[in-house]
């Protein structure tokens, strides 16, 4: 066809300009120090003339097969000179038998083409000098590619750098030859269509080869993106699959009749099944990038991207957006491709709470979820914890006691990252696993371990901030309050002086009484009201007594009793030591706070009792209850409250009037089910028990 003579000639053409080009280029500017300059100049150059012979005359000629054999032979060479770039002269005792018959087995190219010339009088011989020769040049093609991986793989580091881009081209060379004389074999002629871009593909292959010769070819490396890696392996099981059902019809085609019919039809419902099954699969997905980490790249993870990524992830805003605490968790389970994710935070005992989830589904998660020993290792030996050998019984430092029990039967959970800022834990961020089934290793250690230590300082800026935003609200709060108590205390001494002069003018006795009763409920009104006000200051232990917990909660039912319903449960003494006053007015916010949130005919109940240890009042109600989110990051900030015109302060101030008394307050709730605040408060002689105990300081060492 002229088309195909015109593509063969225009190939050959461009083919033998670009390697004369490339002779040249290697020969005034590639490095005068290395060893295999001149035989790469010369081996371009027998390229270039192969090119232009078979560009001259027509396939098959005398002339063009000399000069392939010319060409082979000075890319022979050129592989064995690249053996001493590595100052591996040694080396080349052991590859030269290896060249020498390969170069053989080239020359015996001469041998059969006159053969050929001269003998070859009927077709069977014609196809016999043909075949042979393919074979041949099969072999030298798997020879020559063998010695090139062994040139690669053999050489040190440094040479590596220098020997890429050759290596590269080389490898390219014989691959074409290879797959163009297998095809000849295959089909017992020259492939017509490859055989007309051999000059061209000769002239892709020369521009690497020349450029490996550049100093500056030795600091560059080919590195495609991961995005890039993936989506061609994606595209080769793509491809390797429709390769493949190609294969099964073209082999269904010797079937015949409804057989035939019947095998294709359900061949187009498998692999259509099959694709929509396993192509957009996340499981399929993962065993894609784990498998093209862990055999193209020298690391698992892409440090460039990663880190765009968690910086775009931590900096979102807006009022759409999820709250810093989700944002971290995401941002790590991003990193290690976990589907969700939780952030557990140390209260001030030390043991863990959650505090925010990421697409995490299923069962409650206990209060607290970790204890505060976990907490103590992880701070100490910033450990990320591996759930796995934890399963396995595997201890570094004392951490398998310590981890809890559903963190244990919940086999999502993959990973715990402890979170740390100036060693000093803020948070635990635990992670599911990812689809793709993979150990942890010490990369992933690596890059945890900082992305962690980078959003404790975040998290705790996020603290530190809120802490600011709070104490100012509280020396406004407090600057108000000064005023307040300055005209209350003026007023009181106003009062006082008109109940002291209205005592001394009785003209009206009737006036005089309703006058003298009205000052003085006034009066005690205000009284009352400064002391309550002067609780807001420092601790004051001198008023701790003992007293009877189950005393407060029958005195709370008659304050409450023309109110509302609140229903003594159950009742048993409770002697501990603090303030009566102080823990009635505690409960009496939390009581008024569950009559807030009932309906006029819910009663709220009252629980006292012992555990043995501490006493203990729960105030109950079925109310709305409250969200996961308020109770994390609303219920005990003053200012934030979910009731309409509510100033927020009343369970602030209850938890500190019983943290004052060294207690503590702990709530559980649930939405459309109601709220459970429990007051625990150590008992009387639990108290004195420890007071007795003696200090280990206080004894001398002998």
């Amino acid at each position: 066809m002229i088309w195909a003579g015109t593509l063969s000639y225009a190939a050959y053409s461009i083919g033998a300009i670009i390697c004369a080009i490339a002779a040249v280029w290697v020969g005034s500017r590639g490095d005068p120090n290395r060893s295999d300059r001149a035989p790469a100049i010369a081996a371009l150059a027998l390229t270039a003339n192969w090119c232009f012979a078979a560009a001259s005359f027509e396939p098959g000629n005398f002339m063009v097969e000399l000069t392939e054999i010319a060409r082979n032979l000075g890319w022979l060479f050129v592989l064995f000179r690249h053996f001493a770039n590595d100052g591996r002269d040694e080396s080349l005792r052991i590859v030269r038998p290896a060249m020498v018959a390969l170069g053989f087995v080239e020359i015996l190219h001469f041998a059969l083409l006159l053969l050929a010339k001269r003998y070859s009088f009927t077709p069977e011989i014609a196809s016999l000098v043909f075949e042979t020769a393919v074979l041949f040049r099969i072999m030298v093609a798997i020879g020559a590619l063998v010695l090139v991986h062994n040139l690669y793989i053999g050489a040190s580091v440094a040479s590596r750098s220098l020997l890429r881009w050759n290596a590269a081209a080389l490898a390219g060379l014989w691959a074409f030859d290879l797959n163009y004389y297998t095809v000849s074999y295959i089909i017992g002629a020259v492939p017509g269509q490859i055989a007309a871009v051999r000059g061209l593909a000769a002239g892709i292959v020369a521009v690497p080869f020349a450029f490996g010769f550049a100093r500056a070819a030795a600091g560059l490396e080919f590195r495609p993106s991961r995005a890039v890696t993936f989506r061609f392996l994606s595209l080769l099981v793509i491809g390797a699959y429709l390769v493949m059902m190609v294969a099964v019809a073209r082999w269904l085609d010797l079937l015949t009749g409804d057989l035939a019919r019947l095998a294709q039809v359900g061949l187009v419902i498998a692999a259509g099944a099959l694709a929509l099954i396993w192509l957009p699969s996340q499981r399929m997905r993962g065993w894609l990038r784990v498998t093209a980490i862990k055999h193209l790249f020298k690391h698992r993870y892409d440090y460039r991207a990663e880190w765009i990524r968690f910086t775009h992830t931590i900096g979102r805003t807006g009022f759409d957006e999820t709250s810093l605490q989700e944002r971290a968790v995401k941002a790590l389970a991003d990193i290690t491709d976990s589907p969700s994710g939780l952030l557990l935070v140390p209260d001030e005992t030390g043991a863990l709470q959650i505090a925010a989830k990421w697409r995490w589904h299923g069962d409650e998660i206990p209060a607290p979820a970790a204890p505060a020993a976990l907490s103590a290792i992880l701070e100490r030996e910033e450990l990320i914890l591996d759930l796995d050998e934890v399963r396995d019984g595997k201890d570094h430092y004392g951490e398998r006691d310590a981890v809890p029990q559903w963190l244990r039967d919940d086999r999502r959970v993959w990973a715990a990252v402890p979170l740390l800022h100036f060693d000093r834990l803020v948070g635990l961020a635990v992670l599911s696993r990812p689809p793709a089934m993979r150990k942890l290793d010490w990369e992933d250690f690596d890059l945890l371990t900082v992305v962690g230590r980078q959003l404790a300082s975040y998290l705790a800026e996020e603290s530190g901030q809120a802490a600011l935003l709070e104490a100012g609200r509280f020396d406004e709060f407090n600057r108000r309050m000064a005023f307040v108590m300055h005209d209350i205390k003026n007023l009181s001494s106003q009062m006082s002086l008109l109940l002291r002069n209205a005592e001394k003018h009785a003209d009206k006795p009737e006036f005089r009484k309703d006058m003298l009763v009205t000052l003085r409920n006034s009066a005690d009104k205000l009284n009352a009201l400064l002391a309550r006000l002067a609780r807001y200051g420092p601790k004051d232990t001198a008023k701790a007594e003992p007293f009877d917990m189950a005393v407060v909660a029958r005195t709370l039912q008659k304050r409450f009793a023309h109110l509302h319903t609140v229903s003594l449960l159950r009742v048993e003494s409770a002697l501990v030591t603090g303030d009566s006053e102080a823990l009635e007015q505690a409960l009496v916010h939390l009581v008024q706070n569950a009559i807030d949130a009932s309906d006029n005919d819910s009663a709220v109940a009252l629980e006292v009792y012992s555990d043995g240890v501490c006493g203990k009042i729960n105030v109950i109600d079925n109310g709305r209850g409250m969200s996961p989110q308020f109770l994390r990051n609303g219920l005990f900030k003053p200012f934030v409250s979910s009731k309409d015109g509510g100033f927020g302060i009343g369970a602030f101030e209850a938890r500190e009037m019983v943290r004052a008394m060294g207690g503590r307050l702990d709530v559980e709730s649930r939405e459309g089910i109601g709220s459970r605040f429990t007051v625990a408060l150590p008992l009387l002689a639990a108290d004195q028990l420890i007071r007795r105990s003696p200090d280990p300081a206080n004894y001398e060492t002998v």
